[in-house]
C-alpha cells in the first residue's frame, strides 16, 4: 500500500527544502516528493502518515563497528545496575572477560535496534569475514551497510548512538539525498529547523522508515 509520509518541512538534501512536505512511498521505494497537496493530490487512496518537524534522509553511522564490537548495550532488565547507555572501555573490557555468545549477540541486537531509534538507517562498514554472527546480524536488521570514506572526520573518545554528534551536518550525515525512485530510507525529528539539530539540544528522531517499513516510531 502506497503511504505519504508528511511533515511541516521536508528536508531532501541536494534541493530545495519543502514546507508543508511529504513524501510518498511505494514499497521500498519514493515514488513521489514535493508538497504535501501536490503530492496528496497525486495519490489520493494513499495512506497517510503525519509527523512534527523536520522529514530528512535516513542518516549513516560512521562508528557502527566499535558501537557494535567495543561497547555493551545493556538489556532493559540490567538498567538499574549498567544504566542504559553503551558502555565503553574499561567498563566494557570488564565485563568482555566473562561475556558468552548469547549475551554478545544480545547487545549486538540491542545497538542496532537503537541505532534505529536515532535515525540510522546505513552503517559505515566492512563488517569483516572474521565476524560472520556479527554480518549476520546486521544482515538481518536490513540496516544497510556503505564502504565508503566518510565526510565527516571520525572521531575518538565515546561513540555515539546519534549520528550527528560526530559534528557533521544533514548534508555529511544524511546517507545520501532524497529522490523520486530512490530506497525510500527516511528519518523524522520533531525539531523546528535544520539548526535545531546541531549542537548540545536535543534531537528527539520520532520515526525512521527503511527501505519503506516504519522501523521506529516514538509516538
Amino acid at each position: 500500500m502506497l503511504t505519504i509520509h508528511a511533515a511541516p518541512l521536508v528536508l531532501p538534501v541536494g534541493a530545495a527544502a519543502v514546507a508543508d512536505g511529504a513524501v510518498a512511498v511505494d514499497g521500498d521505494r519514493i515514488a513521489a516528493l514535493g508538497p504535501y497537496a501536490e503530492v496528496a493530490a497525486a495519490h489520493p487512496a494513499a495512506r497517510v502518515r503525519r509527523w512534527p518537524g523536520l522529514l530528512t534522509p535516513g542518516l549513516r553511522q560512521d562508528r557502527a563497528r566499535e558501537l557494535l564490537t567495543r561497547c555493551y548495550h545493556p538489556d532493559p532488565r540490567e538498567a538499574d545496575e549498567l544504566g542504559e547507555l553503551p558502555l565503553w572501555g574499561e567498563e566494557f573490557e570488564r565485563l568482555a572477560v566473562a561475556m558468552d555468545t548469547a549475551r554478545r549477540a544480545g547487545s549486538v541486537r540491542r545497538g542496532l535496534q537503537r541505532m534505529l531509534r536515532h535515525g540510522t538507517t546505513h552503517l559505515a562498514g566492512p563488517f569483516g569475514a572474521d565476524d560472520p554472527a556479527l554480518r549476520t546480524a546486521v544482515a538481518r536488521s536490513g540496516l544497510v551497510v556503505r564502504i565508503a570514506p566518510s565526510p565527516v572526520p571520525i572521531g575518538e573518545g565515546v561513540p555515539d548512538l546519534d549520528p550527528f554528534a560526530a559534528g557533521g551536518d544533514l548534508a555529511r550525515t544524511a546517507h545520501g539525498p532524497l529522490t523520486v525512485g530512490g530506497r525510500a530510507d527516511l528519518a523524522v525529528f520533531d525539531v523546528p529547523d535544520e539548526a535545531a539539530l546541531y549542537g548540545g539540544g536535543p534531537r528527539p528522531c520520532v520515526a525512521t522508515v527503511l527501505a519503506g517499513r516504519l522501523v521506529h516510531r516514538a509516538r
